[in-house]
């Protein structure tokens, strides 16, 4: 295990990898990026370290020498908040949804472009910075001057003209918006708007998303706002900065 000191000032980000070079290769990139950083071998290790330095991001691999990664995300969701990208070679969608449903923030795999995984964190560093102190009762408000969505008054509004939604696409819109930048899956989505007896009915989800993109201007091809996860769920993205 190697250290740095960890900033309060700056980003701080844990990384939980047995490989070395995985280690390496992160180090190199994400201090040139200006992160301060934590390292860990071990899932045990990992956790100690999160407890002790709360940082603002957790880089987790599910294959760890002492307990599956998916133990620690488990154990790290009875506690704390802190955002966990999962970065693994386990690229089955059973093993996505299953890491995105024990509270997991986004899932790259092995092996991976370094400026996707860079944008990933930006995002969910940025997310972590704009909502941690927010509540769900606070208003929410998304606006980039084509699309702009109100979530304390419902109104959505697209160049210029406000649009009407059905009350269960606004709340797949309010789901997605809340969560940005975080994969939302299938069965989360269906059993908090549907209900738990229609959490294998994806097919409702798929039409009513088509709708929603439809509505809101979304070129499904270039899925600017709403960009699916294949078998998996949905995001609501700002373009990557």
């Amino acid at each position: 295990m190697t250290e740095s000191t960890a900033n309060r000032e700056s980003h701080c980000i844990l990384i939980i990898d047995d490989e070395p070079q995985i280690r390496h290769f992160l180090r190199i990139s994400l201090k040139t990026e200006g992160y301060e950083l934590i390292e860990a071998e071990s899932g045990e290790v990992g956790l100690s370290l999160c407890a002790r330095y709360s940082p603002n991001l957790v880089i987790l691999d599910l294959g760890l020498p002492d307990m599956d990664g998916s133990d620690v995300l488990a154990n790290l969701r009875e506690w704390a908040s802190v955002p966990v990208l999962i970065l693994s070679v386990r690229d089955q969608e059973p093993e996505k949804v299953k890491a995105l449903d024990l509270g997991a923030n986004d899932f790259i795999t092995k092996p991976f472009s370094i400026d996707e995984l860079l944008a990933r964190v930006r995002t969910q560093l940025r997310n972590y910075e704009r909502y941690r102190e927010a509540s769900i009762e606070a208003p929410a408000v998304f606006d980039d001057g084509t699309l702009k969505i109100d979530l304390s008054t419902r109104t959505i509004v697209v160049d210029g003209e406000r649009i009407r939604l059905t009350p269960k696409e606004f709340s797949v819109l309010q789901a997605l918006m809340l969560a940005a930048g975080k994969i939302v899956t299938q069965s989360q989505l269906l059993k908090s708007i549907w209900g738990e007896s229609h959490a294998k009915d994806t097919h409702y989800l798929r039409i009513l998303i088509g709708r929603l993109r439809q509505k809101i201007k979304d070129d499904p091809t270039e899925q600017y706002y709403i960009k699916t996860e294949p078998g998996i769920g949905y995001r609501f993205v700002e373009k990557f900065k």
